[in-house]
Protein backbone atom coordinates (compact mmCIF):
# COMPACT_ATOMS: atom_id res chain seq x y z
CA UNK A 1 0.00 0.00 0.00
CA UNK A 2 1.27 3.40 -0.96
CA UNK A 3 1.21 6.08 1.73
CA UNK A 4 -0.11 9.52 0.75
CA UNK A 5 0.48 12.86 2.42
CA UNK A 6 -2.56 12.89 4.74
CA UNK A 7 -1.62 11.13 8.01
CA UNK A 8 -5.25 10.72 9.15
CA UNK A 9 -6.38 9.10 5.89
CA UNK A 10 -3.28 6.92 5.83
CA UNK A 11 -3.85 5.77 9.41
CA UNK A 12 -7.53 4.98 8.80
CA UNK A 13 -6.65 2.96 5.69
CA UNK A 14 -3.91 1.00 7.46
CA UNK A 15 -6.14 0.31 10.48
CA UNK A 16 -8.88 -0.94 8.19
CA UNK A 17 -6.85 -3.03 5.72
CA UNK A 18 -3.41 -3.66 7.22
CA UNK A 19 -3.58 -3.30 11.05
CA UNK A 20 -0.18 -4.94 11.61
CA UNK A 21 1.69 -2.42 9.46
CA UNK A 22 4.77 -0.88 11.11
CA UNK A 23 3.82 2.59 9.82
CA UNK A 24 0.84 2.84 12.19
CA UNK A 25 2.72 4.03 15.29
CA UNK A 26 4.53 6.91 13.53
CA UNK A 27 1.20 8.01 12.01
CA UNK A 28 -0.40 7.96 15.46
CA UNK A 29 2.37 10.19 16.80
CA UNK A 30 1.93 12.62 13.89
CA UNK A 31 -1.82 12.84 14.46
CA UNK A 32 -1.46 13.30 18.22
CA UNK A 33 0.57 16.44 17.56
CA UNK A 34 -1.47 17.70 14.57
CA UNK A 35 -5.01 16.79 15.67
CA UNK A 36 -5.06 16.62 19.50
CA UNK A 37 -8.35 15.61 21.07
CA UNK A 38 -10.36 18.02 23.16
CA UNK A 39 -13.29 16.37 24.95
CA UNK A 40 -14.69 19.75 25.94
CA UNK A 41 -15.19 20.50 22.24
CA UNK A 42 -15.61 17.03 20.67
CA UNK A 43 -17.20 14.99 23.47
CA UNK A 44 -20.11 13.85 21.26
CA UNK A 45 -17.67 11.87 19.11
CA UNK A 46 -16.74 9.69 22.10
CA UNK A 47 -20.14 7.95 22.26
CA UNK A 48 -20.76 4.87 20.14
CA UNK A 49 -19.27 1.54 19.14
CA UNK A 50 -15.54 1.40 18.47
CA UNK A 51 -13.43 -1.49 17.19
CA UNK A 52 -9.87 -1.90 18.38
CA UNK A 53 -7.70 -2.19 15.25
CA UNK A 54 -4.20 -1.65 16.73
CA UNK A 55 -2.64 -1.76 20.16
CA UNK A 56 0.89 -1.45 21.52
CA UNK A 57 0.08 -4.18 24.06
CA UNK A 58 1.61 -7.65 23.96
CA UNK A 59 -1.56 -9.17 25.46
CA UNK A 60 -3.33 -11.40 22.89
CA UNK A 61 -6.80 -10.04 23.75
CA UNK A 62 -5.57 -6.52 22.99
CA UNK A 63 -4.27 -7.44 19.54
CA UNK A 64 -6.21 -7.25 16.31
CA UNK A 65 -7.13 -10.65 14.83
CA UNK A 66 -9.08 -11.27 11.60
CA UNK A 67 -11.47 -13.72 13.33
CA UNK A 68 -12.18 -11.57 16.39
CA UNK A 69 -14.07 -8.36 17.12
CA UNK A 70 -12.60 -6.38 19.98
CA UNK A 71 -15.22 -3.75 20.63
CA UNK A 72 -15.50 -0.85 23.01
CA UNK A 73 -18.97 0.56 23.57
CA UNK A 74 -19.08 4.02 25.12
CA UNK A 75 -22.02 6.00 26.47
CA UNK A 76 -20.40 8.88 28.38
CA UNK A 77 -23.73 10.69 28.89
CA UNK A 78 -24.96 7.69 30.91
CA UNK A 79 -21.50 7.15 32.46
CA UNK A 80 -21.22 3.64 30.99
CA UNK A 81 -18.77 1.66 28.93
CA UNK A 82 -18.18 -1.93 27.91
CA UNK A 83 -15.33 -3.89 26.39
CA UNK A 84 -16.65 -6.78 24.34
CA UNK A 85 -14.59 -9.57 22.80
CA UNK A 86 -16.48 -11.82 20.38
CA UNK A 87 -16.00 -13.97 17.31
CA UNK A 88 -16.72 -12.37 13.93
CA UNK A 89 -19.50 -13.47 11.67
CA UNK A 90 -22.60 -15.50 12.42
CA UNK A 91 -21.22 -16.68 15.79
CA UNK A 92 -20.91 -13.13 17.12
CA UNK A 93 -24.27 -13.27 18.88
CA UNK A 94 -23.63 -16.73 20.40
CA UNK A 95 -21.20 -15.67 23.09
CA UNK A 96 -18.85 -12.88 24.11
CA UNK A 97 -16.55 -11.89 26.93
CA UNK A 98 -17.62 -8.61 28.47
CA UNK A 99 -16.18 -6.15 30.97
CA UNK A 100 -18.58 -3.40 32.04
CA UNK A 101 -17.43 -0.10 33.51
CA UNK A 102 -18.50 3.28 34.83
CA UNK A 103 -17.01 6.22 32.92
CA UNK A 104 -16.37 9.82 33.91
CA UNK A 105 -14.96 12.47 31.61
CA UNK A 106 -12.53 14.32 33.88
CA UNK A 107 -11.14 17.02 31.61
CA UNK A 108 -10.34 17.77 27.97
CA UNK A 109 -8.43 14.47 27.52
CA UNK A 110 -8.91 12.08 30.43
CA UNK A 111 -11.68 9.55 30.98
CA UNK A 112 -11.73 7.72 34.31
CA UNK A 113 -12.73 4.05 34.11
CA UNK A 114 -14.08 2.03 37.05
CA UNK A 115 -14.57 -1.61 36.12
CA UNK A 116 -17.77 -3.03 37.68
CA UNK A 117 -18.31 -6.56 36.42
CA UNK A 118 -17.19 -8.96 33.77
CA UNK A 119 -17.73 -12.41 32.36
CA UNK A 120 -19.64 -14.27 29.68
CA UNK A 121 -22.60 -12.94 27.71
CA UNK A 122 -24.61 -15.45 25.71
CA UNK A 123 -27.32 -15.27 23.09
CA UNK A 124 -30.60 -13.41 23.35
CA UNK A 125 -33.49 -15.56 24.54
CA UNK A 126 -37.14 -15.26 23.59
CA UNK A 127 -38.68 -12.41 25.52
CA UNK A 128 -35.62 -10.18 25.15
CA UNK A 129 -33.50 -11.63 27.97
CA UNK A 130 -29.85 -12.48 27.44
CA UNK A 131 -27.94 -15.32 29.07
CA UNK A 132 -25.15 -13.88 31.25
CA UNK A 133 -22.61 -15.11 33.75
CA UNK A 134 -21.05 -11.97 35.19
CA UNK A 135 -19.10 -11.37 38.39
CA UNK A 136 -18.40 -8.20 40.27
CA UNK A 137 -14.91 -6.77 39.80
CA UNK A 138 -13.12 -5.28 42.79
CA UNK A 139 -10.92 -2.70 41.11
CA UNK A 140 -8.30 -1.55 43.59
CA UNK A 141 -6.40 0.83 41.32
CA UNK A 142 -7.35 3.95 39.38
CA UNK A 143 -7.79 3.36 35.65
CA UNK A 144 -8.02 6.00 32.97
CA UNK A 145 -7.64 6.66 29.27
CA UNK A 146 -6.17 9.80 27.79
CA UNK A 147 -7.99 10.40 24.51
CA UNK A 148 -5.29 11.82 22.25
CA UNK A 149 -7.07 11.85 18.85
CA UNK A 150 -10.83 11.90 18.39
CA UNK A 151 -13.13 12.55 15.47
CA UNK A 152 -16.20 10.98 13.88
CA UNK A 153 -14.25 7.92 12.59
CA UNK A 154 -11.03 7.60 14.59
CA UNK A 155 -10.05 7.43 18.25
CA UNK A 156 -6.54 7.06 19.66
CA UNK A 157 -5.99 6.76 23.38
CA UNK A 158 -3.28 6.00 25.89
CA UNK A 159 -4.11 3.97 28.97
CA UNK A 160 -2.84 4.33 32.52
CA UNK A 161 -0.54 1.30 31.97
CA UNK A 162 1.09 3.01 28.96
CA UNK A 163 -0.70 1.04 26.25
CA UNK A 164 -1.68 2.92 23.09
CA UNK A 165 -4.93 1.99 21.34
CA UNK A 166 -6.22 2.93 17.87
CA UNK A 167 -9.91 2.33 17.22
CA UNK A 168 -12.29 2.97 14.35
CA UNK A 169 -15.98 3.73 14.70
CA UNK A 170 -18.45 0.95 13.88
CA UNK A 171 -21.63 2.55 12.55
CA UNK A 172 -23.26 -0.86 12.00
CA UNK A 173 -23.46 -1.56 15.76
CA UNK A 174 -25.95 0.11 18.07
CA UNK A 175 -24.66 0.26 21.63
CA UNK A 176 -28.17 -0.10 23.02
CA UNK A 177 -28.37 -3.60 21.50
CA UNK A 178 -25.30 -4.76 23.45
CA UNK A 179 -25.21 -2.74 26.68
Amino acid sequence: MKIGTNPRSNLLELLQYNPKDKRIFPLIEQLESRQPANLRKDREFLAGAWELRWSSSKQPWLKQAPWLENLQLLDPEQGQGMNLLRLKGFLSSAAAISVQANLSVLDQRRVEVSFRRGGWIGPMLPGGRRLEILREINQNFPAWLDITVLDEELRVCRGNAGTIFALIRRTDIRIGDLM
